[in-house]
């Protein structure tokens, strides 16, 4: 086995002495051989079993050159849009073209087609025909089922079907690729390889054994509560131990699902990040100045999969699945010391997580036996008892990564879910994450601040938050350390009134919070929040859940978020109004924006509220002094710490 990248060319399988592919792997990305990067992943466990692989990365689709340029593989293309759903990757939540991509060379975007996997395929199917077509990657994954888009804002067939592949490989897919290829190796016919765990297949018969029928296409296109019912069950049978095969009818045909694939042990994932990967991105893009995507991972360690959080936004659930797996300690520190070698290492791994940094296995013991319940989540709306609470492995792992020669420093930067590791009666963990692990502010991922919008995205009420900051504060004062949180937050999610928006800018005028990035709510394939955005029904319930959706008030929703902001004075003006909240429009220290000019004593501006919203007697915005003269109310000055920040800014 040369250690080298895969052929992208045919020099490159000269050079190997190859004369024909077993597989062509056509991807929407860069080629970034790094295990942060699905193509990678997938092509690496094919070479560990004897196969030849090529890559065709970001290939022009309007030229057949490109595809062509390797030969006819012997048995079978692959075929992924990238780590990013291509219309994702195009477009913002406001449907407005990115001007970038950090997964193409030059951070240049339009390099892809938008719905790259039907487009990838229609030209596979022309040049190569008759050959085992299989799709995969984050976009078929989410897409398996007849799904909402909201790019074109109607429900959609199964990619399946759009694309007109043989076979659809969803989830992580090292296992299902090893084995079909093997199948086909052995001279089975694709159409044969109906029964692997985590694929989907069409058919014009129903299959054999027990199943479960979902509502059709037909009847999701026209009836939005038979597609809540739809969305409902595929996510109660995600289930790789209890989970039932699927049935959802499009037409004269069937799409049908196997149960999802086990997710891989601590050995088994060990192997795959044990792959001979170059850690980087192919030579051919260092003229362009290499691939952005890359940057963030390169000195990160993925040390678990899954997430038992399983927000209602977040596609995780549906695609890596919601029992969380890890690698060992001996893996993720002899890929430390591999990093350490790497010239442009600087003594900072940048990371150690995953999905959800702080978990490492399981949430019970019986989640490897039956999987994740069925109708209930480990952390909503509270906490599980059977639930295990502990971070001492993660621990150990962090501390052991400490005494590596050459790391000055180990930072967790991706997700801490807060409201686990406030539950942990050992603080130890805590105090370490803030005494070593956090480089001066750790984002964590509130959301929100309104009980009724938290219930909608499956998160905790408020007040754990709360608790999670002030002890993170307090430890933080105790160590002697300036570090602040900075929180992910969203405007416009499914359930989320003007009046909750307000909440939620009250709360960051109250707790000092400017946060410079926010996140419209994006209804992304494969979400119960999607689901909710489009049929105004929670599917667990089945009762009407409000939605915002035009344009102006996802705008003023997002405006509250950055009151401060001068550019978006009108729209909180406007949303302040909306909301009935006109006692936030004034002088006085609970304001949000001060009064247009002209209209400073307007007696609109003048009625008072608490912060529940209810008028209590007063003026607005003036008040009087103890000699009962007339005064403006003024805003607490604003300190600085020496780093410039104003104290509390938790950015």
């Amino acid at each position: 086995m040369m250690n080298d990248f895969l052929p992208v060319c045919a020099e490159d399988m000269k050079r190997r002495g190859w004369d024909r592919l077993d597989f062509l792997y056509i991807v929407g990305d860069a080629y970034v051989d790094h295990p942060s990067f699905g193509h990678a992943i997938i092509s690496r466990v094919l070479e560990s079993r004897g196969y030849k692989v090529g890559i065709v990365p970001l290939p022009d689709w309007q030229k057949d050159e490109d595809f062509l340029k390797m030969g006819t593989p012997r048995l079978g293309v692959l075929i992924s849009a990238g780590n990013i759903d291509s219309m994702v990757n195009h477009f913002t939540a406001a449907k407005k073209r990115r001007s970038d991509d950090a997964y193409a060379p030059g951070n240049k975007a339009g390099q892809r087609p938008d719905r790259a996997t039907i487009v990838y395929c229609s030209k596979v199917r022309q040049l190569f025909r008759g050959l085992p077509v299989l799709v995969g990657g984050v976009e078929a994954s989410l897409r398996r089922f007849a799904h909402y888009d909201y790019w074109d804002d109607k429900i959609r067939r199964s990619i399946l079907f759009d694309s007109k592949a043989d076979l659809l490989m969803y989830g992580m897919g090292e296992n299902q690729i090893a084995m079909i290829a093997d199948r086909l190796n052995a001279g089975e016919s694709i159409r044969d390889i109906t029964d692997i765990p985590g694929t989907c297949y069409a058919s014009h018969d129903l299959p054999s054994g027990s199943f479960e029928v979902l509502p059709s296409y037909e009847d999701c296109v026209s009836d939005k509560r038979a597609y809540a019912d739809s969305c409902r069950v595929q996510y109660y049978e995600q289930n790789p131990y209890t989970g039932k095969t699927l049935v959802q009818q499009h037409g004269d045909r069937y799409l049908i699902q196997n149960p999802p694939m086990p997710p891989l042990m601590t050995d088994e994932l060990d192997a795959v990040y044990a792959l001979p990967y170059m850690k980087s991105y192919h030579p051919m893009y260092e003229k362009y100045g290499g691939i952005d995507a890359l940057k963030e991972v390169k000195f990160s360690l993925a040390a678990n999969r899954g997430c038992f959080g399983s927000c209602n936004f977040c596609a995780l659930a549906f695609h890596q699945g919601r029992i969380v797996t890890s690698r060992s300690d001996e893996s993720l520190i002899a890929e430390a010391k591999e990093m350490i070698k790497d010239k442009d290492f600087k003594g900072y791994i940048h990371d150690v997580g995953g999905p959800t940094a702080n978990f490492r296995g399981p949430a019970c013991k019986k989640q490897l036996v039956s999987g994740a319940c069925k109708n209930r989540q480990c952390l909503f709306p509270e906490p599980c008892p059977n639930m295990e609470i502990s971070h001492k492995k993660y621990l150990e792992l962090l501390r052991k990564l400490r005494k590596l020669d050459g790391v000055k420093k180990v930072f967790i930067r991706s997700g801490i879910r807060f409201d686990y590791l406030i539950r942990d009666k050992d603080e130890t963990f805590f105090n370490e994450l803030c005494r070593y692990h956090v480089s001066g502010q750790l984002k964590v991922a509130p959301e929100h601040v309104s009980d009724n919008v938290l219930k909608y995205m499956g998160k905790p009420e408020n007040k754990v938050f709360n608790e999670f900051a002030d002890k993170f504060y307090a430890i933080n004062k105790k160590i002697g350390k300036k570090q602040y949180l900075v929180p992910y937050l969203m405007s416009s999610h499914p359930g989320s009134t003007l009046r909750d928006a307000v909440k939620l800018a009250v709360y960051l005028k109250e707790h000092n919070i400017n946060p410079q990035q926010v996140q419209d709510f994006y209804p992304t394939p494969g979400t119960i929040s999607t689901c909710m955005f489009y049929t105004g029904l929670d599917p667990f319930t089945m009762k009407k859940v409000y939605v915002p959706k035009t344009p102006r008030e996802k705008a003023m929703q997002r405006a509250l978020l950055q009151f401060r902001n001068p550019e978006n004075y009108k729209l909180v003006h406007d949303a302040l109004i909306a909301a009935g909240r006109t006692d936030l429009i004034g002088y006085g220290s609970r304001c949000l924006i001060r009064p247009p000019k002209g209209d400073i004593l307007n007696n609109k501006y003048n009625d008072r509220r608490n912060s529940n919203g209810k008028a209590v007697n007063g003026k607005g915005s003036f008040g009087k002094n103890k000699a009962g003269a007339q005064v403006r109310g003024r805003s607490p000055k604003r300190t600085r710490d020496n780093t410039g920040a104003r104290r509390g800014d938790r950015r």
